[in-house]
């Protein structure tokens, strides 16, 4: 006889159980049967199968469509703050080997993948950014705020919980200092480079640390190139094919504030006067552009923002893929490479390849696949929840 939760009991529809009982930590409204009460959101529950047997336990969201999600896959498990303290102290030791003296910078929890579903923490040196996303995690976050500070060593934890997603769980967005000093940008050392980090105004925390690995493969291919960098934000990838060689870039992106931030990462690894031009322009329109005036280039990088957050939305991020993707592949000299990156978790690898060799049938290239780009260790995928791989690219040389 399994014992007896002290949480409210959420009964999931026949034969929907399988996705727990493959450890998939969502349940979405329509697999829910029943509610035994009314639990409060944010509130622990005890997810059981139509039978009434324990599955899981999770936090209760009753504005989503994700109405929970699991914390544990033993439904014996007590969430308390020991819970949390364990889990980040766990997620945060699978860590250390990514942080020695050329990198102080990398994620320290990725929400299901961590088994920390709505948590997201990046450290920047010495502060701690954390995003909260989902219900269940709202209602514990004074915990995993002191837990960060605890487990990390960090001085300050600056949360920038304004993601849109949050309307989706019935949350107001929230930004600014949750513990510590007062903090704006960071500098950060990745692979011997230095970057400022604009933590309280960057996209997302400031800074992409899911390409860590990629802006070193793309260093290694820059040797003698001329350089295009697309959608640049603060030009990460700019200094790194710079600091590989590249002989003279133009870095576009819409955002005069990222420009700004992308000067200053310039000058900060001394490529100032190497050639480097910064553009404010919108990407779509300045490839047109670029294309009309007979432009070439030897590398182009394209790291556009999230076309599509769904599946639902992979018809019209398909066409805006295709569109760059045919453009820079026009632009690309003979024996040029492409790094071309996808960030929506609504467009798989497969289909990713396939709107790429589209892009390249129409555009009369000829092209093969040198690498296959993936987020940087740690951004793990847990087995069981493939949607935390959402980070895909491929690095193509044009024939």
């Amino acid at each position: 006889m399994p014992r007896l939760s002290p949480y409210p009991r959420v009964t999931v529809k026949p034969g929907r159980e399988r996705s727990l009982r493959l450890r998939h930590p969502w349940v979405f409204s329509g697999a829910i049967a029943k509610v035994d009460g009314a639990p409060g959101a944010g509130e622990t529950v005890s997810l059981v199968d139509a039978d009434g047997q324990p599955l899981a336990v999770g936090g209760w969201s009753p504005h989503s469509q994700i109405r929970a999600r699991v914390w544990s896959f033993d439904p014996t498990q007590t969430v308390n703050a020991d819970f949390f303290r364990t889990r980040i102290a766990a997620a945060i030791g699978r860590r250390k080997g990514l942080l020695d003296s050329e990198h102080n910078a990398c994620r320290l929890i990725h929400a299901e993948s961590d088994g920390l579903p709505g948590v997201v923490a990046d450290r920047y040196g010495d502060v701690v950014v954390v995003q909260i996303v989902g219900a269940g995690a709202e209602a514990w976050r004074d915990v995993i705020i002191d837990a960060l500070l605890a487990e990390s060593g960090c001085r300050t934890v600056f949360e920038r919980s304004d993601a849109d997603v949050r309307a989706l769980e019935g949350l107001a967005p929230r930004s600014g200092l949750a513990a510590g000093p007062e903090v704006d940008r960071v500098d950060v050392v990745e692979d011997g480079l230095h970057y400022s980090v604009d933590v309280v105004r960057g996209q997302k925390t400031g800074f992409f640390l899911d390409q860590r690995d990629n802006r070193k493969r793309v260093r290694s291919h820059a040797d003698r190139r001329a350089v295009l960098n697309c959608f640049c934000y603060t030009g990460a990838f700019t200094v790194a094919a710079h600091a590989g060689g590249a002989v003279s870039s133009l870095s576009i992106d819409s955002s005069a504030d990222a420009l700004a931030l992308a000067r200053h990462n310039l000058e900060r690894n001394g490529i100032a006067d190497a050639g480097a031009e910064l553009r404010e322009a919108d990407v779509f329109a300045e490839l047109r552009r670029l294309r009309d005036r007979g432009a070439s280039f030897d590398m182009i990088v394209l790291d556009p923002p999230k076309f599509a957050p769904t599946a639902q939305h992979a018809e019209k991020a398909s066409r805006a893929y295709k569109d760059i993707n045919l453009l820079s592949l026009k632009l690309l000299r003979p024996g040029g490479v492409l790094a071309t990156f996808s960030c929506s978790g609504g467009v798989s690898p497969e289909l990713f390849q396939k709107i790429v060799a589209g892009a390249a049938s129409d555009a009369g290239a000829d092209a093969v696949i040198l690498e296959r780009f993936a987020a940087s260790a740690d951004h793990p995928v847990a087995l069981s929840f493939p949607e935390g791989e959402y980070l895909k690219g491929l690095l193509l040389q044009k024939r």
